[in-house]
């Protein structure tokens, strides 16, 4: 027992649940709070000596239900400590045990600081030794304290002396002062937290020992109890009956889950264990905590399937516009599953650019389903656990994120969204990409063992939705496993329609607007969607849209603040449309001037957040000269337009290739170089020995920050440097794609759509696409596909045919080749 000392004015709180610390005897407290853990590595990690620190340890009230670091349910009353010992691990999370030994008690007087740990002002109650008192003049403190003692004596002798705290007990019992007796006594007989609460409040000496002479008394005679029970031969008898209460709950509740046979047979065998084991057995708690998962699973409960396909058609299209594939695919098992009522859940796998609803619409799938939604982000994913769960035997161990999604829902086949999947990445801890695989796979998921569990749970009715924004990232053995549909950028009409049905009444909800307050015309529209944004999806769009709803709740205020101001009564005109048109966007707060686009006229506004706009019709500039041409590129945002120019120069003939290219495009450079040198005379009516003649070239991508790879930019490069060499631009209107070979042949690319949807918001409306590409060309939407010329190429004859304004002169067309225009 530490001697009692005199405590610091501030000292640091350790939070502790459902217990209580006395003074002069030790506990173990376990960190697992935030707050305990910030104190902990602040004040205690670190130090030479321990029993320099002195803390105060507060109890907390189990029975409120408030969070761990909840400090409106300490009690005012706790018990400064020495640590004597820190024990834990930092794997696979920070995990501490505190040893500490009770020096006096204090009160809380202020709390000087919450975060990131508690530090209060304290006020020490118990006297120190030497202080005067008037207690061993008292007859009542010395007939209790006596009395007390006796009873004290009484239990440790008929307690087992081989337990060394007992013996060290016996020992410095006659010596122990009476101020301590009732504390050390307290703590070693079985109280209640309310209890040990009362003892602990007990400032006063002769209070202390009354609130604690009963304690010891109930003690002593249930241990006479339980000696004539073993001396009787009915011990085995008793304890029984206090702990099998529990064990026969959770067998009923066994019998009533209507678990699958091996997973009976493994609930059941744990069962028997944890009644053969001790409570204080840490594995006690542990395999508590395995059969309540087990129970809580959903082994045999199921929601059951809405299979009206009329209403579900008609409810996607509410939730989302476009997305012709998504739905179909969702239809199509809605179809089968009426048909067939066992059907293995799809694994779906969304790929497209942010912002084209591929997480919203697992939401709306699964409510289109009538089936519960669960949504687990994979993004920065690096364990193996993660997806698997721990190993029982670890400290902390838990189920994978799987087992714990099926835990929340309550049913075995809801809508499991995983949202990010190629995010994943490998790590020391195993690579989670490797553990989806039994979880993806239909012939296999339908036993898929989580490791916490350890017992095959099936997975076969779970609808799996995967979302990604590119395929590279995604191992070759899930991609297998999954079905990709492809989810493409939005055209300007889809992007419209969008706006009017969806985002237009979210923003006016999340803004307090109404739509009689503000009306965004179809052309604004138009005009915020070409020069304010340049993306496949609509995020940033729908920001574009916030940007002027803020704007108009302003001047709403403001208006109705000058009429109040000014007293003139509510005519009922607040209520007429405010409407931006295209010049209001433009308008700027720099040149002092406010459109009247509200009515009444006396409500002014001006639309400052979306100007100046952000991107400007540039083709004709940028091709104005030899050399310059527009190529195609998809990317995981979406499609986009990618320049490429060439120039050439005073030198010895070298080929300099700049823009953070990867070899794939390096190799597609000298390839269209070299073909261009072998055609040289039937191009230029020269040799290239005279066109190169000491002379560079140079070969550029613009946006050099980003890189660039990928056969595609062929065509390309190669029009570049026929451009270049023959002095003639390129049509302005024209962006091309396409793979080439060494004998000019034009071979198909992917990511048609993408780059066609590019292409038409960039403002081209010709295209030349590869011959074999011509497969691709359902999915371009009609409407674009009226507004845009398409040129089918098989040869590079036909990409340069078609990139001049009239065809290369000396260049024939080749009748057998000739390209093919849609």
């Amino acid at each position: 027992m530490a001697s009692q000392i005199a405590i610091p004015k501030r000292i640091p709180l350790l939070l502790v649940a459902d217990n209580v610390l006395l003074p002069g005897s030790s506990m173990r407290i376990p960190v697992r709070s935030l707050k305990n853990m910030n104190m902990v590595k602040s004040r205690l990690l670190g130090r030479n000596t321990l029993s320099s620190t002195v803390i105060g340890v507060i109890p907390k009230d189990p029975s409120q239900d408030r969070e761990d670091d909840d400090l409106s349910a300490i009690h005012s009353i706790g018990t400064a400590a020495i640590v004597v010992q820190i024990t834990g691990t930092n794997w696979p999370r920070p995990a501490y045990t505190l040893l500490v030994t009770g020096i006096c008690r204090f009160r809380v007087e202020t709390l000087l600081q919450e975060n990131p740990y508690p530090v209060a002002v304290v006020t020490q109650l118990d006297k120190l030794p030497g202080e005067e008192s008037d207690d061993a003049e008292n007859s009542e403190l010395s007939a209790l304290a006596e009395n007390f003692r006796e009873q004290a004596a009484k239990l440790v002798d008929m307690l087992d002396t081989s337990i060394p705290v007992v013996a060290r007990l016996k020992k410095m019992l006659d010596s122990l002062p009476s101020q301590h007796l009732p504390d050390i006594c307290s703590t070693i007989v079985k109280a209640s937290y309310a209890e040990k609460i009362q003892v602990l409040d007990a400032i006063d000496l002769t209070e202390r020992f009354k609130k604690a002479l009963p304690l010891l008394m109930r003690q002593i005679e249930g241990l006479k109890l339980l000696r004539k029970a073993r001396n009787d031969g009915k011990l085995e008898i008793v304890t029984r009956k206090e702990m099998g209460r529990p064990i026969n709950m959770r067998k009923k509740k066994i019998k009533a889950a209507g678990l699958p046979p091996h997973a009976h047979k493994a609930a059941t065998k744990e069962l028997k264990r944890l009644k053969k084991m001790p409570q204080h057995m840490p594995e006690h708690a542990m395999i508590r905590n395995y059969l309540e998962l087990m129970l809580d699973l959903p082994w045999t409960k199921s929601s059951k399937d809405t299979l009206d396909i009329t209403q579900a058609r008609k409810d996607l299209d509410a939730d989302h516009y476009g997305l012709e594939k998504l739905k179909k695919r969702v239809l199509e098992y809605l179809a089968v599953r009426q048909i067939k009522a066992q059907l293995k859940g799809p694994i779906l796998c969304f790929v497209g650019p942010p912002g084209v609803g591929k997480t919203s619409i697992g939401r709306s799938i699964a409510s289109t389903l009538g089936r519960e939604f669960h949504r687990i982000a994979l993004g920065g994913v690096c364990d193996q656990s993660d997806i698997r769960g721990h190993r029982r035997t670890y400290i902390g161990s838990m189920p994978g994120r799987i087992i714990q999604g099926l835990k929340t829902v309550g049913t075995n086949n809801p809508v499991f969204l995983l949202d990010e999947i190629d995010k994943m990445s490998k790590s020391l801890h195993g690579d989670p990409a490797a553990a989806m695989l039994e979880v993806l796979d239909p012939e296999q998921n339908h036993n898929f063992v989580d490791h916490y569990l350890n017992v095959p749970f099936d997975l076969s009715q779970v609808l799996f939705i995967a979302t990604a924004n590119t395929m590279a990232t995604i191992p070759p053995a899930l991609l297998d496993r999954m079905e990709l549909i492809s989810v493409p950028g939005y055209t300007m009409e889809e992007k419209v329609h969008i706006i009017q049905r969806h985002l237009m009444s979210k923003q006016l909800e999340q803004h307090g607007l109404t739509s009689e307050q503000l009306v965004i015309p179809e052309d604004t529209i138009r005009l915020l969607i070409s020069k304010y944004t340049r993306e496949a999806g609509v995020r940033t769009l729908e920001r574009r849209v916030a940007a002027i709803c803020r704007a108009v709740a302003v001047k709403v205020l403001e208006a109705k603040s000058r009429k109040k101001q000014e007293q003139v009564p509510q005519t009922g005109e607040e209520k007429k449309d405010t409407s931006v048109s295209s010049e209001e966007v433009f308008k700027t707060s720099d040149k002092h001037e406010e459109a009247s686009i509200m009515h009444p006229p006396e409500m002014p506004i001006v639309i400052d957040e979306a100007a100046p706009p952000m991107f400007e019709p540039e083709m004709r500039q940028r091709l104005s000269q030899p050399g310059v041409v527009v190529g195609l590129a998809w990317t995981a945002m979406g499609g986009e337009i990618l320049f490429v120019e060439a120039t050439r120069m005073d030198g010895e003939g070298k080929l300099t290739l700049t823009g953070q290219l990867g070899d794939v495009m390096k190799e597609s450079a000298n390839l269209a170089l070299n073909w261009v040198r072998a055609n040289a005379k039937k191009l230029f009516a020269k040799s290239m020995k005279d066109i190169l003649d000491k002379t560079d070239i140079h070969i550029h991508f613009p946006a050099g920050a980003v890189g660039k790879d990928g056969p595609s930019a062929g065509v390309t490069i190669l029009t570049a440097l026929v451009s270049l060499f023959s002095d003639h631009c390129v049509r302005s209107d024209t962006a091309m794609t396409g793979e080439i070979t060494l004998r000019g042949l034009v071979l198909p690319v992917g990511g048609i759509k993408e780059k066609v949807l590019a292409a038409h918001r960039a403002g081209i409306t010709r295209v030349i696409l590869p011959a074999r590409n011509e497969k691709d060309m359902h999915e371009i939407p009609a409407n674009i596909k009226k507004e845009m010329s398409f040129i089918l190429a098989t040869r590079v004859e036909d990409v340069l045919n078609a990139a001049f304004e009239d065809g290369l002169p000396s260049l024939p067309v080749p009748k057998s080749d000739a390209a093919s225009k849609l």
